[in-house]
């Protein structure tokens, strides 16, 4: 059969590429080859058995032009674990030209392909028949999209709570038997029939989900923990319910299948509740961006959907109001604050030919704006694209257990089944073939393995709780112990974020008292950070305001007024030397070196005093990074700060390298360039600004106190903004580690000696339960054995987290 594909392609330049192109594929067995230089499409006829569609764009690249690829992001639902990425990965790379990239904690799917080749219908297709839903995300939508995304994983949260509560109900009588059997008390056998009712509710009703994710890893071709899940809990309930039904005076295992479905429930409990949570930070960066604009059309100035503005429209930004989009001012004077863009809490003064960015607010008077960048080619897009793109972690702990698996299953069922045959030729009795064809796939149940890392990941995790240490998932827990080297932002990380007075200097014969009376007269009406900061400082020194008139501010620069009839003055000291002021240049200079940021007052032209304000040390930060670099850690500082002020925190903290004046992309990029080094990078952030790094790190700390999507994005929030906590969380991953591996060794070491035994026949299904129970006793135990870890011992840190 023959079949023919039209694509575009790129590169040619005249006819003679058309026709070198066209003979080039010609040479292909069974391809009929025809290029039009017009259109810049090859149509080809394939022909079965012969050169297929790989071959052909193969051929096109070697012949020197390119394919024209398109790149979409698909909507996916259904996703539960990374297999479930691994399997929608691996059906759309089957495809001729896609190249797919799965984003779990996103459930987006980012897909580049040529069309013509493939198309956007076949795309969808391909991941339905692997079981999963799949649409087209539209960008434009990402707000509802967002939202949506959420109320879907609230309502899987509810879900999994719902079927974790009603196991854990029906599973209580199994744990009450258990219970009064292991204390020797006299007790009734539960009726058999009972139990097989509830087991099979349990195992059916409550963990029906657990036999679909398991068959869609079957018809995959893959076997991960779920099969291993559903093939000891199912054998062990459907060997039980044909003891029962049959009255056999063999023991049944109802209790076995009940309780490891359970436990496997509350895991997917967990999980549903964090990932429920998960996208709570990039829905509050979707709202920087307001939805309406104010934009200038002939008939005047008319409120318009952000969508629906283009590249050269203008609009007028109210104080008060974000940027929404990208834009040039062509009028007015503001400052606006653009935190979320460098993490600094200085506002920036914006005139005429300024740049604004979409989301930064607006904040002392009018703007008139051109817009010079919409939609997905603003900052705050990128932002956005970066992290959903960098977002999502796959455990690689999880991984190695669902390779063993795919391994493992199919060993133990070709090992039951040899196991039946070979008993039966020997003995000839089927009854004893089939006890010890069971025996060997009850004590081969995933119980131990299951737990092995879930349960020292639920230790360790809690442990970090207690510390004020949050993991986001098992892969931070786990790569931890892996850094070598440390990524740090400065402001709100290794400082505290908010500028305070540090230093005051006041001219001879001025007493601080009336130099600060008059500076807080000046600042007392305004909300800038440095005049809050000027407010805290007189207040804490009991000093309070006098009365002004005239109150005049101009901004980036400062502020004037009249008091008692004259002249007073508060800024910069450029500020006050363009109003004819004398300025200490040798002290401005002297504290500017030290990175503070110097202010003066000044009444009629003389200079009453200095403030020198800069941005707090946290108590705890050199000793955080003394601590980082004794267990080997290389620290870099990266900031959107300048040179000057980065360079004047690390001396203080005791870090060597400083990467100053980066921006969010920037940022991003320099965490790709360490980990290009082959690097196990960590980062430590607390901003908006900071979020594509934290997303592309791999591992992210958060500071408490940050923003939102600094907390949601990070792989670790440090609760109590305490940079020892950095110290603690690796310290706790090398011991969580350390467990999960004792734990998979006592896994595999039970099925190791006992599936031989069982085989043998020196196991009945009654000890082979119990080995099994053993490992799982062992395997929980040792996890136990982590309360022994201890944060390390430091002085209380007053903060205020917002976790």
């Amino acid at each position: 059969m023959e079949q023919t594909i039209s694509f575009p392609v790129e590169g040619m330049s005249c006819a003679s590429c058309a026709a070198r192109l066209e003979k080039v594929l010609d040479r292909l067995d069974g391809v009929q080859a025809s290029v039009n230089f017009a259109t810049t499409r090859a149509q080809v006829s394939l022909s079965d058995g012969h050169a297929g569609m790989v071959d052909v764009l193969a051929a096109v690249r070697q012949a020197g032009f390119a394919p024209t690829t398109r790149s979409i992001d698909l909507s996916l639902s259904g996703l539960s674990c990374a297999s479930c990425v691994g399997r929608v990965e691996k059906v759309l790379n089957a495809l001729p030209s896609v190249q797919a990239s799965v984003n779990l904690a996103t459930e987006r799917a980012h897909v580049t392909f040529v069309p013509g080749v493939v198309e956007v219908p076949a795309l969808i297709a391909a991941v339905e028949k692997a079981g999963y839903g799949a649409r087209v995300y539209e960008e434009q939508n990402a707000q509802d999209d967002a939202r949506a995304q959420q109320r879907a994983q609230q309502r899987v949260w509810q879900r999994a709570l719902w079927e974790f509560g009603l196991a854990t109900i029906l599973s209580l009588p199994f744990v009450g038997q258990m219970v009064i059997m292991m204390v020797g008390l006299p007790m009734m056998d539960m009726p058999r029939m009972l139990q097989l009712v509830l087991a099979g509710v349990v195992l059916f009703g409550c963990g029906r989900g657990l036999f679909r994710a398991a068959w869609h890893a079957v018809r995959g071709g893959s076997a991960n923990m779920d099969v291993l899940v559903v093939m000891g809990t199912g054998v062990a309930w459907v060997f039980s319910a044909a003891v029962t039904l049959m009255k056999l005076d063999q023991p049944v295992y109802f209790e076995a299948s009940a309780l490891v479905v359970t436990l496997v429930l509350l895991g997917r409990l967990l999980e549903a509740r964090a990932k429920a949570s998960a996208g709570a930070g990039m829905a509050s960066l979707l709202r920087l961006q307001p939805r309406m604009a104010h934009v200038e059309r002939p008939g005047g100035v008319v409120d318009e959907s952000v969508d629906q503005l283009a590249i050269g429209d203008v609009f007028v930004v109210r104080p008060g109001e974000s940027m929404p989009v990208d834009g040039a001012v062509l009028e007015g004077a503001s400052e606006v604050n653009e935190a979320m863009l460098t993490g600094e809490s200085n506002l920036v003064a914006k005139t005429a030919g300024a740049e604004v960015f979409a989301g930064t607010l607006n904040q002392t008077g009018a703007l008139r704006v051109r817009a010079t960048k919409v939609g997905a080619q603003t900052v705050l897009a990128s932002i956005v694209q970066m992290v959903q793109q960098a977002q999502g972690s796959k455990a690689s702990v999880q991984r190695l257990a669902d390779k063993v698996s795919a391994v493992f299953v199919p060993a133990v069922l070709a090992l039951a089944v040899l196991t039946f045959a070979g008993t039966w030729l020997v003995t000839g009795s089927a009854t004893v073939s089939l006890v010890h064809g069971v025996s060997v796939l009850v004590i081969a149940c995933p119980c131990a393995l299951g737990l092995a890392t879930p349960t020292a990941i639920m230790v360790g995790t809690g442990l970090g709780a207690r510390a004020g240490i949050l993991f986001r998932n098992a892969d931070a827990l786990e790569q931890a112990r892996r850094l070598n080297l440390l990524v740090t932002d400065k402001t709100g990380t290794l400082t505290r974020g908010q500028p305070g007075v540090v230093a005051s200097q006041t001219a001879e014969g001025i007493q601080s008292d009336d130099f600060l009376r008059l500076a807080c007269a000046l600042e007392q009406n305004s909300e800038h950070p440095l005049a809050r900061a000027v407010m805290e400082h007189a207040r804490a020194a009991a000093i309070a305001p006098v009365v002004v008139e005239d109150f005049k501010a101009v901004p980036g620069q400062g502020v004037s007024a009249r008091v008692g009839g004259q002249v007073v003055r508060l800024g910069s000291p450029d500020f006050l030397s363009q109003n004819g002021c004398v300025v200490d240049t040798a002290l401005v200079q002297a504290w500017q070196a030290e990175g503070r940021t110097v202010i003066g007052v000044a009444r009629e032209q003389a200079v009453l005093g200095y403030l020198a304000l800069a941005d707090e040390i946290r108590p705890e930060a050199r000793a955080a990074i003394t601590a980082l670099r004794a267990r080997g850690l290389r620290v870099v500082m990266l900031t959107g700060d300048n040179e000057r002020a980065a360079q004047a925190v690390a001396h203080q903290v005791g870090i060597d390298e400083v990467v100053a004046g980066v921006l969010p992309d920037g940022k991003a990029a320099e965490i790709a360039r360490l980990k290009g080094a082959s690097l196990c990078v960590g980062m430590v952030g607390d901003g908006i600004n900071d979020a594509p790094a934290l997303a592309s790190a791999d591992v992210s700390f958060a500071i408490g106190a940050g923003a939102d999507v600094a907390l949601e994005t990070a792989d670790v929030v440090l609760v109590r903004s305490d940079l020892m906590a950095v110290v603690d969380a690796i310290t706790l991953s090398h011991a969580t580690v350390g467990k999960i591996r004792q734990n998979l060794f006592f896994a595999f070491i039970y099925n190791l000696l006992g599936l031989p035994l069982a085989a043998l026949g020196a196991l009945n299904p009654v000890l082979a339960g119990a080995a099994m129970a053993m490992s799982s006793v062992s395997v929980v135990s040792n996890s136990l054995l982590l309360n022994r870890w201890k944060p390390a011992r430091r002085e209380a840190v007053n903060t205020t987290p917002k976790v």
